[in-house]
């Protein structure tokens, strides 16, 4: 069974790679916009794996 924690973690952890997806394919991607929301998203990660 999961909690809301996790599933919160989840959650942030697929808008986080929607973000990034978006941002990649702009006509110009901000390289560091890029390595920021990557970053957060190993964070995330990271968390979710320690949760479960």
């Amino acid at each position: 069974m999961q909690t809301a924690h996790l599933t919160a973690l989840e959650a942030k952890h697929a808008t986080l790679d929607q973000r990034i997806a978006d941002e990649v394919h702009r006509p110009m991607p901000d390289a560091i916009r890029i390595h920021d929301l990557k970053k957060q998203k190993l964070r995330i990660k990271e968390e979710i794996a320690q949760a479960s």
